[in-house]
This record gives structure tokens, sequence and C-alpha cells, in this order.
């Protein structure tokens, strides 16, 4: 009997267990990318925000509480029903800028290039939490307004993965490797930062733009290069 699957496995992951069993089959060798120990999964995180307590109750009302829509992929992050109106330099705005959740220790909102060009904002590309320096914004929710002095940046694409994931590929925290999309538009993303933690998932984060440029489906082959 086959073996049962959870609900919601990413089609990447389906993909690496049928490609190990059909290779298992055969009795053939597997290639490299085969052997890694998790299947590799790309992204496209959309804008978002991520928010202090402090701050969803100044724009939710005291004592409000994130309400999770969705699970992510990593363990224990979602996206929340909660969203916030941006509102940039010349008083341009983002309505529904969704908020993912649970509440962090610093208020930061990730933009593509687009939507910073949009905005009239000139933003840095920075790894989550490298706020210093970073433009800042005004936020509206239904309770009233919450101001950033600093927190809006270009995420910087990235890995997640755990250390069985960066002993396979030979890496370590804060190393850059490469992303290679294949496919009618594909390209290679040379500054991919490594982040790795016993909880992570091995999972690629990309914004809409660089998506979009490298025609980014849920089929598209990619492979990580040291």
């Amino acid at each position: 009997m086959a073996a049962q699957l959870p609900p919601n496995v990413p089609r990447a992951v389906v993909e690496h267990l049928v490609r190990e069993q059909i290779y298992a089959n055969l009795g053939l060798s597997l290639p490299a990318s085969a052997h890694a120990p998790n299947a590799l999964l790309v992204n496209i995180s959309a804008r978002h925000c991520h928010l202090t307590q402090e701050a969803v109750e100044a724009l939710f009302g005291p004592g409000h509480q994130l309400t999770p829509m969705k699970g992510l992929y990593q363990d224990g992050q979602y996206a929340a029903k909660e969203s916030v109106t941006l509102i940039g330099p010349r008083s341009r705005v983002i309505s529904n800028l969704r908020i993912l959740g649970p509440c962090r220790t610093l208020n930061q909102i990730e933009l593509a290039y687009t939507d910073a060009i949009s905005l009239g904002f000139d933003i840095p590309v920075r790894m989550s939490g490298d706020i210093e320096g970073t433009p800042g914004c005004m936020l509206m929710g239904p309770n009233g307004y919450f101001k950033l002095d600093q927190g809006v940046i270009r995420a910087q694409p990235h890995v997640h993965m755990n250390p069985d994931d960066a002993a396979f590929y030979d890496v370590k925290h804060l190393d850059v490797m490469k992303l290679k999309t294949h496919g009618a538009l594909g390209m290679t993303f040379d500054k991919l930062v490594v982040r790795v933690d016993p909880s992570f998932k091995l999972e690629v984060h990309i914004d809409t733009d660089e998506g979009n440029a490298c025609g980014l489906k849920p089929d598209t082959f990619c492979e990580l290069i040291k």
C-alpha cells in the first residue's frame, strides 16, 4: 500500500519523493541533487509586514491578537487575517498589506522594487532584521495610525535550511549560494544568503519581481549551487 501524505504537501516535496521511488524501482543511481535530505521549495514572498504587539494594538485596538488565516511553509509562521494600509512618501498608499505572524520584536515592511517605485521609496536590499538606517513609513489600521521611523526594506533573496541541509550543501549560516532556475526564462541568482536553524525547512524566498523575472511556476525546476 502506498504511504499516505499529509494534506497540502508542496508539489516540490511530492516530486522529490516520487523521483526517489522511481529511481529506486529502476535500480538507477540518483543524480547528486536527488541525494539531498529534503526537497527544495522555491516560494515567491509577496509584499508583507512583520509587527510588534505594540504596533498591532495601536492599529487594531488594545489587547488585539493576530488571527491566523493560513499557515506558511516554515513551522509556526502564518499569514494573519489582519492587513493594514501603508502610507509612503507623498501620501502614496498600498492597501491590504498582509501581516505575517506571530508578532516580532521589531517592525519591518518587505516590498518588491516595483512597489517601492510606486510608493516613491528608495529602499535598500537587506536581510530580515537588518533595518538600521532604512526608510520609515506610516501604517493605518481600523483603530488608528502607527509610525515607523525605519524598517522598510527589499528582502535579500535567501534560503532557509536546517543543519542537515547545510551539511549536504557544505555551507554555513550567512554563506552565499546561487539559485539556478530553469525553463523558458531560466536565470541564476548569484547572491542567495543562507540562513541555518534547526527549526527551518529547506525553502528559498524571492520576491514578486524576482519570481516574475525568472518565470517561476510550481513545476519550475530549481537547484542550489555552492
